[in-house]
């Protein structure tokens, strides 16, 4: 059986990007997953997520990472809610890639909604399930949410180098990219 998962990263930053990356695997390969010690992104270390991102896409039967960037995000936003662009970008995903059934980490209150939603927006046939925090209960989903972290870790990394200048992890929480907001505002 084809399994599917999909989770984002970047969903409230200041700065950077959102990805949304959809993973498929056979079921019998979510027992490497486990080995391997795949779990929620946000546990694990940049070097530990690279490692993984590696081994998770040498046996993915497809995957497939969705990019929103910020400016999109700003116009979007002008005509729908965050939610709406959830269940669009996650629907994307979803309609580049089969499989038996998907598991999705929740971007609504209402998981049950959230799954309705994306499914008829991906026209898929697929069977789509979601859950709050997924990424913490379901390997194939902590492997997605691994692939949309170094996705958006990279992003970061780009970013900085085209501005010469630090800028952190794009988050509010994070001092760098509070300093690096300072400065970019008083220049």
């Amino acid at each position: 059986m084809l399994l599917l998962g999909a989770d984002e990263a970047g969903k409230g930053p200041v700065v950077g990007s959102m990805f949304v990356a959809g993973l498929v695997v056979e079921e019998d390969r979510l027992f490497d997953l486990a080995g391997w010690g795949v779990r929620d992104s946000k546990q694990l270390s940049p070097a530990k997520r690279e490692s993984l991102a590696r081994k998770i896409r040498s046996i993915a039967s497809d995957h497939y990472i969705l990019e929103v960037k910020p400016q999109v995000i700003d116009e979007l936003r002008a005509v729908m809610t965050m939610n709406e662009i959830m269940v669009r970008s996650f629907s994307q995903v979803l309609s580049r890639l089969y499989a038996d059934q998907a598991m999705l980490d929740a971007a609504d209150v209402d998981a049950e909604r959230f799954a309705d939603r994306v499914k008829t927006a991906s026209k898929t046939e697929i069977l789509v399930r979601a859950e709050h925090k997924a990424d913490q209960h379901h390997t194939i989903v902590s492997a997605a949410s691994i692939l949309a972290k170094v996705s958006r870790d990279a992003s970061m990394k780009e970013l900085e180098a085209a501005l010469n200048c630090k800028i952190g992890s794009g988050y509010p929480h994070d001092q760098i990219t509070l300093d690096f907001l300072c400065r970019w505002v008083r220049e």
